[in-house]
């Protein structure tokens, strides 16, 4: 009887030596492989911010690794176009990347890359919206024209109003005529009055008629 349970025992202490076993090769890789991640980003992923803010920061669960080309990060703006201003800081687990100002409105995008303090490199990305942009533009430096170039302004053409005459009413009889009828009764009158002085005037060598001869004349009942 004694024999028979030490029997038993030794299987049942093989087995959880084998359950020990299974479970610490299982949980090994997963403690290897829980480096540090992003925690926090201002601005954050897939939110909206009024203007393009003056720097970007990323915050991890652990330090990540100061040193030369260990950080990269890239922002661009709706264009494609870079607007990271100069190199990231990092700080334990804080790294701040300076932007550019005047960024115009819309969907910026955002690539990082880091490297922990344990020397595992890590990566991700994410994207973030402006309302509005501050687009500063630069003046452009203007030269003063040389005297071959420059050239004298046009001075305006002058208005010129047109003022439609309306057009005279047609007479109903024509000046030719009226001359023409002016000599024909001018002629008439003259020759009226010269026929009416030469009836008057009495022949050459004829004496001049007397008044008696002239009643006589008249009077036939006297002769």
């Amino acid at each position: 009887m004694q024999t028979t349970w030490s029997s038993r025992r030794i299987p049942l202490a093989a087995l959880f030596a084998a359950l020990l076993t299974a479970a610490f090769l299982l949980v090994a890789p997963l403690s290897a492989s829980a480096h540090d991640e992003l925690v926090s980003a201002d601005p954050a992923a897939d939110t909206t911010v009024e203007t393009l803010p003056a720097q970007l920061v990323l915050t991890f669960s652990g330090d990540v690794l100061d040193a030369e080309g260990a950080t990269m990060i890239q922002v661009t703006d709706p264009a494609g176009s870079p607007v990271t201003d100069g190199a990231p800081t990092v700080d334990g687990t804080t790294v701040t990347q300076p932007l550019a100002a005047g960024g115009p409105a819309g969907v910026y995008h955002v690539a990082w890359k880091v490297v922990s303090a344990d020397g595992h490199p890590i990566a991700g990305e994410y994207a973030f919206t402006t309302a509005t942009g501050s687009a500063v533009t630069t003046p452009t430096p203007t030269t003063a024209p040389t005297p071959e170039q420059t050239t004298p302004e046009a001075s305006p053409a002058p208005t010129v109003t047109v003022t439609a005459t309306p057009a005279p009413a047609p007479s109903t009889a024509s000046p030719i005529w009226l001359w023409v009828l002016l000599i024909v009764a001018v002629l008439v009158v003259a020759g009226i009055t010269v026929w009416l002085g030469m009836r008057r005037r009495p022949a050459d060598g004829e004496p001049a008629a007397s008044s008696d001869d002239a009643a006589a004349s008249t009077d036939p009942s006297e002769r």
